[in-house]
């Protein structure tokens, strides 16, 4: 079983005691922070929809990339990132074991590095996967990955055994992925609250992120190789709920406010 996140706009760069691994897209992520250069401040602004210090910030960002990084400007992938899947996910109270596992079936879709492993080296910075940066692919990310993030999560489900990918990714960097040519059987669990005010369960952004991320450490922890196996999931008090669940989709429900 393989399962993927997607990452986050706020970075963590504190330093970690942990060997890192070099991105398989590396150079791709340095052809893209090229383009990337040819945009001023206003360009950077205007396609993130950044403020100005935002969008200087990521002007400098761009400019200090290196496309062989020495260590000290990196950091891994899994910790470097801290948004809200990042706090379900808790990578830096994983074991040894457990990182080694998540280095095999834990994928970061990402619009600069394409396909992360969790201890692949990053450099900080910032482009979304909806981003419309053209390049000589196409008028945006969507287009310049093409099925280059199948193929890759197709080869590591093969180098796994795994024939399902758990996709705990948004919508967002899910997109991105070709379907018609990704080999493997794709599960989407949706997480939700129930309000007990009548209006019956919704999905709510903030616990859903933090809740994908906390799926992704229990497949790590418990080993999930197995769809039924996935149903077990009651972190924060979720539990299945198989009449509001698809085959692919199941639905995990608590009450709201979080207990």
């Amino acid at each position: 079983m393989i399962v993927v996140i997607s990452p986050a706009k706020k970075l963590d760069w504190t330093e970690r005691d942990v060997a890192m691994t070099t991105p398989d897209f590396q150079q791709n992520a340095a052809d893209l922070v090229k383009t990337a250069r040819d945009l001023t401040v206003s360009d950077i602004k205007s396609l993130m929809k950044l403020s100005d210090d935002l969008a200087k910030l990521n002007r400098d960002r761009f400019a200090a990339f290196e496309e062989a990084p020495a260590p000290d400007v990196t950091r891994p992938a899994a910790f470097a990132f801290a948004g809200d899947t990042y706090q379900g996910l808790e990578a830096a109270s994983l074991d040894a074991d457990e990182l080694a596992f998540a280095q095999d079936h834990l994928r970061i879709l990402s619009g600069l590095y394409g396909v992360l492993r969790p201890l692949d080296a990053i450099q900080p910075y910032r482009l979304e996967m909806g981003s419309r940066l053209k390049t000589q692919r196409g008028k945006n990310l969507y287009d310049y990955w093409g099925s280059d993030l199948s193929n890759a999560l197709n080869a590591q489900g093969a180098a796994t055994a795994s024939d399902v990918l758990v996709n705990c990714a948004s919508q967002e960097y899910f997109g991105a992925v070709d379907r018609d040519a990704l080999k493997l059987r794709v599960i989407t669990p949706q997480f939700m609250e129930d309000k007990n005010d009548g209006k019956g369960p919704r999905i709510i952004s903030f616990y859903a992120k933090k809740a994908r991320g906390a799926m992704a450490r229990f497949i790590v922890q418990k080993r999930i190789t197995s769809v039924d196996a996935l149903l077990d999931f009651d972190t924060g008090g979720y539990a299945h709920v198989p009449e509001l669940s698809k085959p692919d989709a199941p639905v995990f429900l608590r009450p709201y406010p979080a207990c």
